[in-house]
């Protein structure tokens, strides 16, 4: 799907021809001289449309437009969330297999946050997956004009947020994918494609190559699985060699039965979600490729299969990380912060200036946050404010949770250094607890997405998310070099 700003008002709009013509009408919206503009003044005065977010009026061939389908939308106060809602809707009420263009046009001036909502929320509205379909039914519409009379103004916007659309949309499919479609190896060649791009490498190490780095948290997790681990390393350079890199560390766990500590079996399938923090990296460096931002990134991805087999980790264990440190593995369904331990281990050697994990780690994390907003940790308040600015800028949520030492009592054992586990209470903090210590020699931050990594239900889904918010982060950091 392509993406195209475009200076215009409804004046012009009204002549283009296209499919579908969306008008976003703002509560504040006040008519010109040309008859579109009364159209809309007349729908307001009449109450036939709101300027409600979300609320419609769907015309058909009206004589004010070229659009063989024409619908009003309210956009409120036009704030990001606002747009949001309206485009959702109305191109939910547009989409159809014979829309093939659509324009939506402000109408009046647009805000930079809301012409980014315009982009990533048509984008979200009309992706259709399609791998696993023995008669695919794609999406259709192929090309998308946001026209706005300030586009000079907010061309900057609207570009950073069709990258971060590319970027989203591979982390959607790959999160989409059942877990014989997405093995750790198959997820590896995902990343070897993205190092077809411009300025992006791949290196992907193998059991024998873990082995001697001394991951044994890492190949704890995986010996219950026939599918072979893979460790991904991922580079984007963007920036002179001797700019230090930020490091992102998504969690590629490609199914979790939960190992011998096995989940219930209701809703197990979506457990094939529990690699959306690896396919966020995976996105974030196709959108890095598309927008070519003045950094360098690394991205590590510890893939592998959380089964039963006669190998399987058992609860009790005590198996020693890359760090040196040993851990008994009190909970085997307790697996991802084993797997991104060695990986934040692994980081050290890149000196970075920060390093973000992202993971589906807590299911308290959910309870606590609901699928709003992902959990966000940091051990720097710095790079903590640059990540929820990001998110906030992208309306790609999250929310600070605290770090406090005393959430790391629960985490002590008589038989190793530390317990993978600390009791229910707090389990999001004490899971961010677990992974604060093993990176005392870089700044780093946890993103918990799992309350927002996906959706159940009718809706079920990868979001895409937290792929806007990292690409957000790093266009920030590089802007400020």
């Amino acid at each position: 799907m392509n993406f195209e700003l475009k200076p215009m008002g409804l004046v012009v709009a009204s002549t283009e021809k296209c499919d579908a013509l969306v008008i976003l009408v703002p509560a504040d919206f006040k008519a010109g001289k040309d008859d579109l503009s009364a159209l809309v003044a007349q729908a307001l005065k009449s109450a036939d449309l709101e300027a409600k977010p979300g609320k419609l009026l769907a015309l058909y061939r009206p004589v004010q437009a070229n659009a063989a389908r024409v619908v009003l939308a309210g956009i409120g106060s036009g704030s990001a969330r606002d747009v949001r809602t309206a485009v959702l809707a109305a191109v939910a009420s547009v989409k159809s297999p014979s829309l093939k263009k659509l324009m939506i046009c402000f109408a009046t001036p647009a805000r930079e946050e809301a012409v980014r909502a315009v982009v990533t929320a048509t984008a979200d509205a009309t992706y259709t997956y399609t791998h696993t379909k023995s008669k695919p039914e794609g999406r259709t519409l192929s090309k998308v004009v946001v026209a706005t009379t300030n586009a000079t103004e907010v061309q900057a916007s609207f570009d950073r947020a069709a990258g971060i659309v590319i970027g989203a949309e591979l982390a959607k499919e790959w999160a989409n994918r059942p877990a014989n479609h997405a093995t750790p190896t198959l997820l590896a060649e995902a990343a070897k494609e993205l190092a077809q791009l411009p300025k992006i490498s791949c290196e992907v190490l193998g059991h024998k190559e873990v082995a001697k780095l001394g991951m044994g948290a890492f190949m704890a997790v995986a010996q219950g699985s026939d599918q072979p681990l893979k460790f991904v390393i991922l580079k984007y350079s963007g920036a002179a060699k001797s700019q230090a890199s930020t490091v992102l560390v998504g969690k590629g766990i490609t199914f979790d039965c939960g190992g011998i500590s096995i989940k219930p079996a209701p809703e197990m399938d979506e457990m094939k979600f529990d690699m959306s923090g690896a396919a966020s990296v995976l996105g974030v460096f196709r959108s890095l490729a598309a927008l070519k931002p003045a950094i360098n990134v690394v991205g590590l991805i510890p893939a592998c299969e959380n089964l039963i087999n006669g190998a399987a980790v058992k609860p009790g264990d005590v198996v020693t990380s890359m760090s040196g440190q040993t851990i008994e593995i009190l909970n085997t369904d307790a697996e991802g912060r084993l797997v991104l331990c060695d990986a934040l281990t692994y980081a050290e050697r890149f000196k970075p200036t920060a390093v973000v994990d992202i993971a589906t780690l807590t299911g308290a994390c959910v309870i606590a946050l609901g699928g709003v907003r992902s959990g966000l940790f940091a051990s720097k308040d710095e790079l903590g404010a640059a990540l929820f600015a990001a998110g906030e800028a992208a309306q790609d949520l999250c929310w600070r949770m605290p770090l406090d030492e005393e959430y790391a009592e629960g985490l002590k054992t008589t038989f190793a250094d530390v317990a993978n586990v600390g009791g229910r209470a707090g389990g999001a903090i004490t899971a961010a607890k677990f992974l604060h210590r093993f990176t005392e020699k870089f700044p780093w931050a946890h993103l918990d997405i799992a309350g927002t990594a996906w959706k159940s239900g009718a809706a079920k889904g990868g979001t895409g998310r937290p792929v806007g918010l990292l690409v957000e982060y790093l266009m920030t950091q590089a802007n400020s070099k």
